[in-house]
């Protein structure tokens, strides 16, 4: 999961380029939703690289992303089809990091953080792909409120933080003795999709 994220990094470059058709390119945005004692943000990209090279022996693939940037790729044997592979191809790599704070008015679950971890792969025969997901639970205890900063203080499973609340009409639903529970997600799909020749100049 990790290793992917790192390419993501890698194959922007420094900021988003704009859309190019037909060739690597790489969009994003974010979205965010409010319900009283639910806040959600989610934040998306879409990567689009061509297949430069191609190391069947060391199973590593050479893509360029949207700014001119390279990368080799070692390719796990998650990708079961491989062999389909070809220079000339677009990987396309969808990527999304979202954080859920819900409110639990007087809760009483335990302090805790869970972990999740889940792969997909492509069928044999189908267009290679692979994809991984990852999602944190923590569930911490509201132990203090400072209503002038807009602060609560949350002590979870290993340490306490201070959160800041931007939304007034939010903080005024928290009290001492509740709980807070955070959910991190973060989904990783990799596909490999036709090359498409370029529309020819007018």
């Amino acid at each position: 999961m990790r290793k992917l994220v790192v390419l993501i990094a890698t194959l922007l470059g420094a900021a988003y380029g704009s859309a190019f058709a037909q060739k690597p390119d790489a969009v994003g945005g974010t979205v965010s939703e409010s319900a009283p004692g639910k806040r959600t943000i989610a934040n998306t990209v879409k990567i689009t690289a061509s297949i430069e090279a191609i190391d069947s022996a060391a199973r590593a693939v050479t893509l360029k992303g949207p700014r001119g940037n390279v990368v080799t790729l070692a390719v796990g044997p998650e990708v079961k089809n491989f062999d389909q592979m070809k220079v000339g191809d677009f990987v396309v790599v969808r990527y999304i990091q979202a954080l859920t704070l819900e409110l639990k008015k007087g809760g009483t679950a335990p302090r805790e953080r869970v972990e999740r971890e889940g792969g997909a792969t492509a069928q044999p025969g189908e267009r290679p792909a692979a994809g991984a997901a990852r999602q944190v639970t923590v569930v911490a205890d509201v132990i203090k409120i400072d209503q002038k900063k807009q602060m609560v203080t949350l002590r979870g499973p290993s340490r306490v933080v201070d959160l800041k609340v931007q939304d007034p009409n939010q903080l005024k639903l928290v009290k001492v003795g509740d709980q807070v529970e955070a959910t991190f997600t973060e989904a990783v799909a990799i596909s490999v999709e036709p090359a498409k020749k370029p529309a020819p100049a007018k």
